[in-house]
């Protein structure tokens, strides 16, 4: 039992997964030690206050926090269990990035004691979890890691993949299946048990690179079947057709279910765990690949479109300049009702245009209260009233729930959500 020692559990990474996974597991009275590198963050969860938006979470983590069951902090400490949620993020030419989880397992590696577990959730490239032991092994050489089955390692190590959607991560952190793959077999088992004590939905057990691949092709898959729609919205906009209309019409087939284009593919997960895939299997991966350039390339088809406008409206309104023209983009997030906007298209498309167009653009986003980095400088938040009125042009990007009423006939309103 890992509660015999306080905290039970250390939660590294206290973003959209590791804080919610860090509630959840203190709701259960296991107390947990949140680990997070800003300062800011662990303020902001001491206080019992979340640092972005989440249905349902704020509630929980402050009764977390209350109890005593939930802290943070920036170090890592002695714990029974460590459960690594960072970021595994692309670098500019697709190159898996893993500074953030190998920063993560040189913080735990000092605080390592034996019985204890270490889990990545991250995303990871498969080959990732066993690459992790070889490198607690050469930081740890007092402590015996796991090489082959039996009772004998000092530490237990294994992969066991997030399966959370933003605006329901609560829900599905607690709820979905589970796969756990262990470097070894009763590395699995340890794992399942700790899992098996705040997961609802079932757990599996499989071996690491099973684990790691199996989250990868999840991602892959969806990015696959939204590249056909963004294809096809492409394809209808060449013959003059209804893409909405088309999908409708064709998922009255008993078989078929196209999904809804985009102006892209955003999040942390879709977007990314693709190309982990194509750097670890260049020529088997090709059917991934032109998914991932397809929904690439969709996004600069967007800013394209839009440049093409702007273009029109100018001959059609002659006595008025580039420069006079108003540009508002309705959403700035990945996808509707939250404030998430890593890898967002829309972000990508704002910038762009405002790079290029000379008159103001505005962004519109009731989940975003501050820019991104990038669009700092470059664009101004708007409300929506405001923007609806005195925008020359406005581009639905993002359709939210607040946005649902916004569509119009006017010939300068653009949807491309």
């Amino acid at each position: 039992m890992v509660t015999k020692l306080d905290p039970a559990a250390c939660v590294v990474g206290l973003g959209f997964i590791g804080l919610p996974t860090a509630v959840l597991i203190a709701n259960e009275q296991i107390p947990v030690l949140g680990v997070d590198i800003k300062k800011e963050v662990v303020d902001s969860v001491n206080a019992g206050s979340l640092h972005f938006v989440e249905p349902g979470l704020e509630s929980l983590l402050k009764r977390v926090v209350t109890s005593k069951q939930l802290r943070a902090s920036i170090k890592p400490e002695v714990a029974g269990i460590y459960l690594i949620c960072v970021p595994t993020p692309t670098l500019a030419d697709h190159r898996p990035d893993l500074s953030f989880l190998d920063a993560a397992v040189a913080a735990i590696a000092p605080v390592l004691r034996r019985g204890a577990m270490l889990v990545i959730e991250s995303s990871s490239p498969v080959g990732t979890t066993e690459s992790v032991r070889d490198r607690l092994a050469e930081l740890r050489p007092d402590l015996q890691m796991p090489y082959r089955d039996g009772p004998d390692a000092d530490v237990a190590i294994a992969y066991c993949p997030e399966r959370a959607l933003p605006g329901r991560l609560v829900d599905e952190i607690e709820h979905n299946d589970r796969v756990i793959g262990g470097v070894t077999a009763n590395c699995s088992l340890r794992v399942l048990a700790f899992y098996e004590r705040f997961v609802k939905g079932r757990c599996f057990t499989t071996d690491t690179r099973t684990a790691e691949l199996c989250k990868l092709a999840e991602n892959a898959y969806r990015d696959v079947n939204i590249a056909y729609a963004n294809e096809l919205s492409m394809i209808c906009d060449r013959f003059g057709l209804d893409v909405k209309e088309l999908i409708l019409l064709a998922n009255l087939h008993p078989r078929v279910n196209i999904l809804q284009p985009g102006p892209g593919v955003g999040g942390h997960c879709i977007p990314v765990d693709p190309w982990f895939i194509i750097n670890g299997a260049q020529n088997e991966s090709r059917l991934i690949r032109s998914a991932r350039n397809v929904n690439l390339s969709k996004t600069k088809w967007v800013i394209e479109k839009i440049r093409n406008h702007i273009r029109q409206r100018m001959q059609r309104v002659p006595n008025q300049t580039a420069k006079e023209m108003t540009i508002a983009f309705l959403g700035l997030a990945f996808k509707p009702d939250i404030d998430d906007v890593r890898e967002s298209p829309a972000v990508e498309i704002a910038l762009e245009v405002a790079q290029s167009h000379p008159g103001e653009v505005w962004a519109v986003d009731p989940f975003v209260t501050q820019l991104p980095a990038s669009l700092k400088g470059r664009v101004s938040l708007k409300e929506l009233a405001y923007a609806r009125t005195k925008a020359d042009i406005v581009v639905l990007l993002v359709r939210h729930s607040a946005f649902l009423s916004v569509a119009t006939e006017s010939e300068d309103f653009l949807d491309f959500s």
